[in-house]
């Protein structure tokens, strides 16, 4: 198992670093667009928690206003996701710009650092934002035990289905019993056609 987690940990950056040299045209071009597009800076942020509950900060590029954060609040009666996570169809936050990068997950790009330096993996469980994890259950936090990922089971998966977070997790411990480098590049493949059909929100 240690030898398969090293070979895991050497595709993430293998991958990862080869992604971003060749997108590094396409990232450049995301930027320009959301800078002149909406008002705020070109990367949001994302304060998440990561596998031991080991606090980090990624990147994703800005799809929402940028006070976004302050709005949440303003809509939490209208979320759709049972439990600590926030879920909204056809959210007023989003950009025009944002609307398009969310469809094809471009603004999942920038995470490809967080892998790069080893703060995520490629597949994993997606990590919750700090004030998320604030809230979680003993049942929640086991989706901690790995490192978490860019793309996981729920993603491909049912994502627009799911509303219960429970039910997330449920697939996120699946992932963790049933893990294997086999499975990581079955969902790496399963990802890419659901990026190409633009079926992203």
């Amino acid at each position: 198992m240690k030898s398969a987690q090293t070979i895991k940990r050497l595709m993430d950056i293998g991958v990862s670093a080869a992604l971003l040299a060749f997108l590094a045209p396409l990232l450049l071009l995301i930027a320009l667009v959301v800078k002149l597009t909406s008002k705020g800076p070109v990367l949001y942020a994302c304060h998440w928690v990561g596998r031991g509950a080991r606090p980090f900060t990624g990147y994703k590029f800005r799809t929402m206003v940028s006070n976004a954060e302050a709005m949440e609040a303003e809509l939490q009666d209208r979320n759709e996701m049972r439990g600590p996570a926030f879920k909204l169809t056809n959210d007023p936050r989003v950009t025009s710009a944002g609307k398009v990068l969310r469809k094809y997950s471009l603004d999942e790009l920038p995470q490809l650092w967080s892998v790069l330096i080893g703060d995520l993996s490629l597949v994993g469980p997606r990590p919750p934002r700090a004030h998320e994890y604030a809230r979680f259950t003993e049942f929640q936090k086991q989706k901690l035990a790995v490192k978490p990922g860019i793309t996981c089971l729920w993603q491909v998966e049912g994502r627009h289905r799911i509303n219960d977070y429970d039910d997330w997790v449920e697939r996120d411990l699946d992932y963790i019993r049933r893990w294997s480098l086999w499975l990581d590049i079955q969902i790496l493949a399963r990802t890419a056609v659901v990026v190409f059909r633009g079926t992203g929100v």
